[in-house]
């Protein structure tokens, strides 16, 4: 009896491999994703946290540069791969009540696209032609000091 299920692991295992390797590179793809979606997020907080003691209507490139280099100078790499000045809409302002009068300022990422490291692994469901994934707008709002 023995002798009939000689090598029966090695060809399930040759059955199951390619099901562990897409599932492996899927939760890599996931987790990148996440990890640049959270890297813009933390970066576009910092920036209206920036302008938020800022006079209204001012360093606006600074805070683009901030929300894409991580600095106001705009040196130095990208923090997500592929985000770009063009991405970051310019800051708004906004006044809403009258006693007390509320200022609030708002930066926005638009049009951010996920680039997977293996092609189209999430399937047309979620990516467009090109494999890449569209975020939604990311945005933040803080109160302003001014």
């Amino acid at each position: 009896m023995k002798t009939r299920q000689k090598g029966t692991a090695i060809v399930e295992f040759a059955l199951v491999l390619p099901l562990l390797l897409l599932l492996t590179f899927i939760t890599t793809e996931f987790g990148r994703a996440m990890y640049q979606y959270n890297i813009i997020t933390k970066s576009v907080r910092d920036a209206v946290r920036y302008l938020s003691v800022q006079t209204p209507g001012t360093n606006t490139a600074a805070a683009k540069n901030l929300v894409v280099y991580g600095n106001t100078a705009g040196t130095g790499t990208p923090l997500a791969l592929g985000l770009t000045l063009a991405n970051v809409a310019t800051p708004t302002w906004q006044t809403a009540g009258s006693d007390p009068l509320i200022n609030t300022v708002t930066v926005t990422v638009t049009g951010y696209k996920f680039t997977p490291l293996y092609g189209n692994v999430f399937g047309v469901a979620f990516a467009d032609a090109t494999g890449k994934i569209t975020y939604s707008n990311i945005s933040a709002t803080m109160r302003s000091a001014l």
